[in-house]
């Protein structure tokens, strides 16, 4: 397989418990169908529940500016935001100007394969861990319902979904505390 940026050879290596490839060069990573999403889940088990649908809408898809193609199909790789996710960057440290960029993602609709540049898996870790803080706190009973279904119609396993069940149920146990600690102080002090 080659790179899709500088077409060179792509070499297999282990990111998170995850086998995938990777280009020594440019140093992006090349993930397989699923193997981003089990590699963020190796990365940070509490974000395990929290999976984006990059699939989910093909009229978002744009032929990357690149002209990157698929090292598995050798097809163009289609270029997609990774969710509604935004990251912080400074455009110019000198002049002060602060922008917010997207993270997008070069997909193939084809394998399902997808490329990441350099950085990108950082700055989608950064992006989940945000929008997990936010929906724990302000989307609970939603994502509750959700991941409930979920345990009975997928997508994953019935392992899988059992377990981002119960990571739900833990973070918002542990947001909570934090979050109203006088509250939490009584609930422990009531007798059991």
């Amino acid at each position: 397989m080659l790179c899709p940026v500088c077409s060179k050879p792509l070499r297999k290596a282990i990111l998170c418990n995850t086998e995938v490839d990777f280009c020594p060069s440019c140093l992006g990573i090349w993930f397989e169908r699923d193997e981003l999403r089990w590699a963020k889940d190796q990365k940070d088990e509490s974000l395990n529940w929290l999976d984006i649908d990059i699939w989910k809408d093909e009229k978002k898809f744009k032929i990357s500016r690149e002209r990157k193609l698929c090292p598995v199909c050798r097809l163009p790789l289609y270029e997609v935001s990774y969710g509604d996710s935004e990251v912080y960057s400074v455009k110019s440290s000198k002049s002060g100007v602060k922008q917010f960029n997207r993270v997008k993602v070069d997909v193939c609709n084809l394998c399902y394969g997808i490329w990441l540049d350099r950085g990108e898996f950082k700055e989608i870790i950064e992006y989940l861990k945000k929008k997990a803080d936010f929906e724990i706190l302000n989307n609970y009973a939603k994502n509750l319902l959700q991941e409930t279904a979920e345990v009975f119609i997928g997508p994953e396993s019935l392992r899988e979904e059992i377990l981002d069940l119960i990571t739900i149920l833990k973070l918002f146990k542990y947001k909570f505390a934090v979050q109203y600690p006088a509250v939490t102080k009584i609930i422990s002090s009531l007798p059991g």
